[in-house]
């Protein structure tokens, strides 16, 4: 189904006597602004309003890269809001401020800001370092603020992550020191559930907190990987467990067992854009930078490192951009019909043009893979 376009706002910028008219440009979004920024806006409310920003990035012809941060930035403004909350209890129940410095961190696509519609909440926290005596007692601080706003969170329909990715459990929660710890375990040998442990810690952003634990993990990680040859060759192996969505005769295909609801549907999440995100990831690692987001990643890799050329840089680029576009078109549309806003995408709903230029991006992609999985 095509949906008729509405008249973008930027042709409304110019009067007929070649004055601004501003108030016609900011006027889809002034209602959402002046909603949302009322204090007895809830976050089940702020959270529902996501849906209608998008639509009006949409009319401001945004492409889904810059939409994608837009629902990052609205995404990490709501756990800001739920810690918030969760700490304000926390001091009228006498638990009083925080015991020493934290940092709440965003993982995965939230962290790298690349956030389409429907995620779920994966995050850590990071505690100052603090005598082992104190444990019960600062711990047990940080726990209660985990639970507390993850169940925030997933009141206001960001769910809980299924995989217990998440602050209120220790394995995620940790004071610094437990962490630079941790990482040398993970990484002193090449243990598959170690490696994809530290995959999901990677991508990491700190989002409430004092940032400087951040920055001081960022440095240890980027310290101890790269010099793990075991675990770097792990997590290149890993690379293996991320197919593409295309047969041995390089045509668009769905891989077996991922109950694709039919069968012109692919999981354009795990079999396009993951694979991707998860070679660019370990590549920026090897070469020690310290980037998170995906564009940024491929442009430092390109400018700072020269791992990889302008032209691979461009088309990788090119393709992710893409890809997040076809992503959140078909989102956009299960939303319409009050489905579920997942990572499958209907191949019927593309023209044939989109699906050339679709099977030429999981080509460039794979023979990306293929190349950082054998360097």
């Amino acid at each position: 189904m095509r949906v008729v376009h509405r008249a973008s706002p930027w042709r409304s910028l110019l009067n007929a006597d070649g004055t601004l008219d501003t108030s016609a440009l900011t006027a889809p979004l002034v209602h959402l602004f002046n909603y949302i920024s009322s204090p007895q806006t809830s976050l089940v409310d702020a959270y529902a309003w996501q849906l209608s920003l998008v639509e009006s990035l949409v009319h401001y012809d945004l492409p889904a890269w810059r939409i994608s941060q837009i629902i990052s930035d609205h995404n990490a403004m709501l756990y800001r809001q739920a810690i918030e909350l969760s700490l304000d209890e926390m001091r009228a129940q006498s638990w009083g401020e925080p015991p020493v410095d934290y940092c709440v961190l965003l993982l995965g696509s939230a962290a790298r800001y690349e956030s389409l519609l429907g995620p779920d909440q994966d995050n850590a926290m990071i505690i100052d370092d603090y005598p082992d005596h104190r444990h019960v007692e600062i711990d047990g601080y940080f726990q209660a603020l985990g639970e507390r706003f993850t169940a925030r969170l997933d009141e206001a329909g960001i769910p809980l992550c299924r995989g217990h990715v998440m602050a209120r459990w220790p394995m995620w929660r940790k004071r610094l020191s437990e962490w630079c710890a941790q990482l040398a375990i993970w990484s002193a040998d090449r243990q598959v559930k170690r490696v994809q442990q530290t995959n999901i810690l990677l991508d990491f952003s700190p989002v409430a907190g004092n940032p400087a634990l951040a920055e001081r993990l960022g440095e240890n990680i980027a310290a101890t990987l790269p010099k793990a040859p075991l675990f770097m060759h792990e997590m290149a192996a890993l690379l293996d467990e991320l197919p593409v969505a295309l047969d041995r005769f390089g045509r668009i295909a769905s891989r077996p067992g991922l109950a694709a609801p039919h069968d012109q549907a692919i999981n354009l999440k795990h079999q396009g854009l993951m694979p991707l995100v998860s070679a660019v990831r370990l590549l920026c690692v090897r070469h020690q930078r310290h980037e998170i987001a995906t564009r940024e990643r491929l442009i430092a890799l390109n400018h700072e490192s020269r791992a990889l050329t302008s032209m691979q840089s461009d088309m990788l680029l090119a393709a992710f951009e893409r890809l997040q576009q076809c992503l959140l078109d078909q989102q956009r549309v299960n939303k319409a019909h009050g489905h579920a806003a997942d990572g499958w995408v209907d191949l019927r709903h593309l023209r044939e043009d989109q699906r050339l230029l679709l099977k030429f991006d999981l080509q460039q992609i794979k023979a990306f893979v293929k190349q950082v999985r054998n360097a």
